[in-house]
């Protein structure tokens, strides 16, 4: 997202400030320790997920393959919050789903920062131990980052960089965009790379920034986690699935017996899937109906979100497609003001108030250009090779015990919901659909 600085004169200059949100998963933080007192994670978990559901429905395709973070994004959106004011700041936190003290917002999402990197940290000692019984050897990876690249001698507010710099953990950088917006681009590019194990390249297009830009505002986040029991590889096989809800076409299908959490639903099946460690899990919300994705994502809250990713464990016997999932760069801008958050874009004109980001230099003064997202997900049966290997023991090809009452058999054969959670708090850090799941490559092609 950008912000953009400009006159209130008609023919003054237009200067710009750019907010970039950057995402990448493999399915496989580091822990840094902050000064700041921190809040409860809940109230940024119910933002993240209301605005993920928000932007699943009206800034994606219908029924075609999406993938989002709404916890990256939120997490940008707050640091640009914490510049707003006046009707732009109320506006801003309607559509955002912000409630409440300001200062216990920001608390929020340091919360749940702190709580995301014990997430990974516990893991650690899990991961060492597992490898006595076979299980993954490697621990969750999670990392998120947050920076300010502005330009070079721009006067911005000290508490606005304070309050980013301590609770977000989001230091300044500055960069001459105004003479070399290209180099602000390469190196701006470079930190993303870096933050997210070049999964995500070439984030801010070669046109992206230009000789206006003031600020980018950046969040990266990178998850690489291992399942707490593998799917065996030898178990993945071609199996039907109903694209788009209807003809069948053969995709390469894991398939795993164990204690998953399961829950039925009016119409649709929820099932949590956890990754090494436990605290943080994929979910998979999925129609009764082959054709029911639809109704699904039309019936779905943010609470009825959070509370399908606290289903009891039972025995199931999961067959899940395998896939990876590299959208397009995905332009924010026009979805949040369709979504009411205007007057940050400044329209109509002169409406923008940043004020406690940046004084105002004459008739200059900030306002929003657009967001750029770009997302990866990379989804199958690996933990590590020695996990992947001890595992075929477990599979569903294994005879019942005597008397074991039968598992519930799940096939995940028709276009689904996805998230991947931390299960304390319900926040989503990804969230998309899966409709079309292809033959070649396990790629999946996104929304733009």
């Amino acid at each position: 997202m950008g912000l953009r600085l400009y006159q209130s004169d008609m023919n003054a200059q237009r200067l710009s400030v750019y907010l970039v949100v950057l995402n990448a998963v493999l399915f496989s933080g580091a822990a840094v320790e902050s000064k700041v007192s921190l809040g409860d994670p809940a109230t940024a978990a119910r933002a993240i997920n209301a605005l993920g559901l928000d932007l699943l429905a009206k800034g994606t395709a219908p029924g075609a393959n999406a993938l989002l973070s709404p916890y990256s994004i939120q997490t940008a959106l707050a640091m640009v919050l914490a510049g707003a004011a006046g009707e732009t700041r109320t506006e801003m936190a309607r559509v955002l789903h912000y409630s409440g003290d300001e200062a216990a917002l920001h608390l929020s999402f340091a919360a749940l920062e702190r709580a995301l990197d014990e997430a990974a940290r516990s893991t650690l000692a899990r991961a060492e131990g597992a490898r006595a019984w076979g299980g993954p050897t490697d621990p969750v990876t999670l990392t998120v980052a947050n920076r300010l690249f502005g330009q070079e001698g721009y006067a911005f507010r000290g508490p606005f960089l304070s309050l980013l710099k301590e609770t977000y953990r989001a230091p300044l950088q500055r960069l001459d965009f105004a003479r070399e917006p290209k180099a602000a681009t390469r190196e701006i590019n470079a930190w993303v790379e870096r933050q997210t194990r070049e999964r995500i390249r070439d984030l801010i297009p070669v046109d992206g920034l230009d000789t206006n830009a003031r600020l980018v505002v950046a969040n990266a986040i990178y998850l690489k986690a291992p399942w707490a029991m593998e799917f065996v590889a030898s178990g993945t096989q071609p199996r039907p699935f109903h694209v788009r809800g209807g003809r069948v076409r053969n995709v390469p299908t894991m398939v795993r017996w164990a204690n998953f959490g399961h829950r039925c639903r009016d119409g649709f099946t929820a099932v949590t899937i956890p990754y090494i460690g436990g605290e943080i899990q994929y979910l998979v919300l999925l129609p009764d109906r082959t054709d029911g994705l639809e109704e699904l994502e039309a019936r779905m809250t943010p609470a009825l979100l959070a509370s399908c990713g606290n289903a009891d464990a039972v025995e199931v016997v999961l067959y899940l497609p395998k896939f990876r999932i590299e959208p397009l760069l995905f332009r924010l801008g026009a979805v949040l003001r369709s979504l009411g958050m205007r007057s940050a874009f400044d329209e109509p004109r002169g409406a923008a108030n940043f004020d406690r980001m940046a004084p105002r230099h004459g008739g200059d003064s900030l306002c929003l250009s657009e967001l750029f997202h770009k997302t990866f997900l990379a989804l199958d049966e690996r933990g590590t090779e020695a996990a992947a290997a001890t595992a075929a023991a477990m599979a569903p090809t294994s005879a019942l015990a005597q008397g074991r009452p039968k598992p519930i058999e799940v096939r995940v054969d028709r276009p689904f919901l996805f998230a991947i959670q931390h299960r304390t708090s319900g926040a989503c850090l990804f969230l998309g659909r899966i409709t079309e799941p292809d033959r070649v490559g396990f790629h999946v092609k996104g929304h733009p």
